[in-house]
Formats: structure tokens, C-alpha cells, sequence
């Protein structure tokens, strides 16, 4: 069997790109939720047990729900909206407003209530939030919200709770 040039180099050319794919798409450093560092901290066994399967991925591993399945989609009462993993309250209901993107999401967080982190995990970089108590992952932020902050906070709903007024 013969191998011509022109099957070499495209071989390479895809082994180069299927190199770089790997390194640039890669995640950069372990999930935060993962360091353990936070008022509230259990081990993966106890977090295992204490959340749904879904929110395990989303609060734990950085996952992300489907978007239009989440039932706080369309809770508009009066209240909080809390972290699912340790019920600090987030977001009040009063900055929620409905983006078009199939996520909760919210213009505002409540003070003292989340952290950022930067996300380069799809190969551009994105601010990642977080729950300030337990590092659970909540979603990303964008500057493409609604006034007085321009701020749209894109929420999993899995990882929030309800709690009425």
C-alpha cells in the first residue's frame, strides 16, 4: 500500500486541529464548587444525596440545563429566588424579567449574595456565577440586560429555589 502526500498532510492537519481542540476546549482548572472553600461545604457523597441528579451536574460540575424546563420560568410571585444547594436568597423576584432565552433570568442579585468567576470552557470567555456560601454554579452573566444595570444574570433554574413572600 502506497500513502500519497496529499493523504499525509491532511492527516496532519486534522491530527494538528483535533491537538488544539483539545487544549483550547478543554476546562480551565477544576470546578470552584469543587474547592470546598465556602460557609457551607460537604463532601461529593453528602451533596450526591442532598440534590436532585440535575442539579448534582449544574451545582456541583458546572452543567447546564436545557433551556424551557425550568418551572421558575414562569413563577412570578412575590419572594426570593435561593440557591438550591444551601437556600441563601439570590435574586429577589422584583428584578426578574423574562430574556427570550429559556433561562431565569434576572437583571440584579441580591447584595452580597453571589460571586464571579471567569468560564473559558467553549473557548471564550464568559463570567461564570456562582453562590457566595457554597460555590454552587448558578449560570453566566452578560452585559446585554435590561436598565437600571444592563446586566442579564442567566440562571439554571435547577439550582435555584422558590420561596414565596
Amino acid at each position: 500500500m502506497q500513502i500519497s502526500r496529499r493523504f499525509l498532510v491532511s492527516g496532519g492537519t486534522a491530527a494538528v486541529a483535533l491537538v488544539a481542540a483539545a487544549v483550547f476546549l478543554r476546562p480551565v482548572g477544576g470546578s470552584r464548587a469543587a474547592e470546598g472553600k465556602f460557609e457551607v461545604s460537604f463532601t461529593e457523597a453528602e451533596w450526591k444525596a442532598k440534590l436532585s441528579p440535575e442539579a448534582f451536574e449544574v451545582l456541583r460540575h458546572e452543567d447546564t440545563e436545557y433551556p424551557g424546563t425550568s418551572p421558575l420560568l414562569n413563577e412570578h410571585r412575590a419572594g426570593t429566588f435561593d440557591c438550591a444547594g444551601c437556600a441563601l436568597p439570590l435574586f429577589d423576584s422584583a428584578t426578574k424579567y423574562d430574556s427570550g432565552t429559556g433561562w431565569p433570568s434576572f437583571y440584579q442579585p441580591l447584595e452580597n449574595a453571589v460571586e464571579q468567576s471567569t468560564d473559558s470552557k467553549l473557548g471564550y470567555v464568559r463570567n461564570e456565577v456562582h453562590c457566595r456560601r457554597c460555590g454552587g454554579h448558578l449560570g453566566h452573566v452578560f452585559d446585554d440586560g435590561p436598565q437600571p444595570t444592563g446586566l442579564r444574570y442567566c440562571m439554571n433554574g435547577v439550582a435555584l429555589s422558590f420561596t414565596p413572600a
